[in-house]
């Protein structure tokens, strides 16, 4: 279950500006560990718990090599992962280099239908105790609290 609680924020912009709003906001989330990944393998298949980790550590050197070589990488039934290098609009062809158009490389991973549809299973939750939360521009927010 992914559980959110229920936040308010006044706004500081735009024409809301100075009203009350009130969002989902996620809980913290359940971790599934290394360690708990690899006693899930474990008991799934045959192999032993060192098989599962060597496979684990060579999975992410593989993954990390292609990466570098600029390569797209599919993970069979997880999806792929691939680098994305966002490019400043430049005025003249020749301000084009690496140095000043190309920023830093992102690793966009783009999931297959199996876990699509897994995330799309997740039963969601709504906790309606609503907290105030500071707002963004770090001034006090004191006066605001916990609502019940």
């Amino acid at each position: 279950m992914f559980e959110h609680e229920v936040k308010s924020k006044v706004l500081t912009i735009g024409n809301r500006k100075g009203q009350t709003v009130y969002y989902a906001y996620p809980k913290a989330q359940s971790k599934m560990d290394n360690d708990m990944v690899i006693e899930r393998i474990v008991r799934e298949t045959s192999l032993s718990e060192g098989d599962v980790r060597n496979a684990l550590v060579s999975l992410s050197n593989v993954v990390c090599d292609a990466l570098k070589m600029g390569m797209s990488v599919d993970l069979a039934e997880l999806g792929s992962l691939r680098l994305v290098v966002p490019s400043k609009m430049m005025d003249t062809p020749e301000e084009v280099t690496v140095k000043d158009a190309l920023k830093n490389p992102k690793i966009v991973f783009t999931p297959k239908q199996k876990m699509r549809d897994a995330a799309n299973a997740v039963e969601l939750s709504i906790d309606h105790k609503v907290t105030a939360v500071p707002d963004d521009d770090n001034e006090d927010d004191s006066g605001q609290g916990t609502f019940g």
